[in-house]
């Protein structure tokens, strides 16, 4: 396993270009794709890497020697990249999130389990350190039975970027981008992940309200789906009890991703990008600020890669774990399973916000019997 190499391709060239896939020892960066010349010139900077492809459907018609791919394209291209890689025998790592409808949810585990392909969403809230630290404070049962959790995501970005092409709501070449007009419920993971991240349960109930300034919504150039809101919150029901509020936000003075989680023997509050503190607190004891390990710094990871990265050191647990999986043969921690649990409740909560919040079942995607 020491020799073995990952020969990995990268699909597009924004937030891909920011992982450190190529400081895994065991993984070679063997070709990247994005439709936007700038773009591919910040991947074959970033990975030092010369195969270089106009396009997607380009580089899987001309390479047969690799492994899996990175798909770091347009949220509403995930599950029909994903295909195409399946469809060529890659594993495959995703962002956020893994599909946009129920339809593409059942496809995706249907390929998954009929190819035995593995799948990994890139969810960095899952490898943020507060999240690390309450998956271990449950997993050791210092938190009980947590009851009620609260998880928010703030990006501010829609009112100030309209019109401005050089803004993340349009594209290199200044057309209108994914973001214009995507319900805020479709890209849910970095909040669901604290709860389905930390517990492993399942949200099978939801309601969901939205807020929207309609001079605002109306002067983007594509809202395809006409979005009236740009802010959503949604309360879930975990299939344990728990209970989950979700703020997603994209027109607020406020920013960052932030959780806290409410047990019966403690309560632990995560602090956001550095602006207050992790906070855990024992029943029957007083409040401990804390100060977390650094995660990337664990024998999981490479010596290579042991240095602090993107989106609060998450990158580097992602690519390191994806790796690692594919050498040892198995699922990754966010696999398609966990992946669809912490997506499809907010496809379900945006329906929920166009019904006046109405409360709604949330569709399981989990293992079928068949591949049991």
């Amino acid at each position: 396993m020491q020799n073995k190499k990952i020969r990995l391709a990268i699909v597009g060239g924004g937030f891909g270009a920011g992982f450190p896939w190529a400081e895994h020892p065991n993984c070679t960066v063997a070709a990247v794709t994005d439709l936007y010349a700038e773009r591919r010139q910040k991947l074959r900077d970033a990975y030092r890497c010369d195969s270089v492809y106009n396009s997607y459907e380009d580089l899987l018609s001309k390479r047969n020697d690799l492994d899996a791919v990175a798909i770091f394209s347009a949220p509403p291209d995930h599950a029909k990249h994903v295909r195409m890689a399946f469809d060529h025998g890659l594993h495959v790592v995703s962002a956020v999130p893994a599909c946009q409808t129920l339809e593409e949810a059942a496809e995706l585990r249907d390929l998954k389990e009929r190819t035995g392909l593995k799948y990994m969403m890139a969810e960095s809230s899952y490898y943020y350190g507060g999240c690390i630290y309450a998956r271990n404070l449950y997993r050791k049962g210092d938190l009980g039975t947590i009851f009620y959790v609260e998880a928010e995501y703030y990006h501010d970005y829609l009112e100030e970027s309209i019109g401005n092409r050089k803004s993340i709501l349009y594209n290199p070449d200044g057309t209108p981008g994914w973001r214009q007009g995507l319900p805020p419920m479709y890209y849910p993971t970095h909040v669901t992940a604290f709860l389905v991240g930390v517990t492993g349960e399942r949200i099978t109930k939801v309601s969901c309200l939205g807020w929207g300034d309609v001079k605002v919504m109306r002067r983007l150039e594509r809202n395809p789906k006409g979005t009236p809101y740009s802010n959503e919150v949604a309360s879930m029901q975990g299939s344990r009890g728990a209970m989950l509020r979700c703020n997603i936000f994209r027109q607020i003075a406020a920013d960052g991703v932030l959780a806290r989680w409410f047990g019966e023997r403690g309560t632990l509050y995560m602090a956001n990008e550095g602006i207050n503190q992790d906070v855990w607190h024992a029943r029957g004891g007083k409040p401990e600020a804390l100060r977390l390990p650094d995660y990337w710094n664990t024998a999981k990871v490479p010596e290579k890669m042991k240095h602090p990265s993107g989106h609060s050191g998450s990158a580097v647990l992602i690519c390191a774990e994806f790796i690692n999986a594919l050498l040892e043969d198995r699922e990754p921690e966010v696999n398609l399973y966990e992946a669809l649990a912490m997506t499809v409740p907010g496809i379900v909560a945006h329906n929920s916000a166009l019904k006046n919040g109405e409360q709604m079942t949330v569709p399981a995607f989990e293992r079928s019997r068949r591949t049991a």
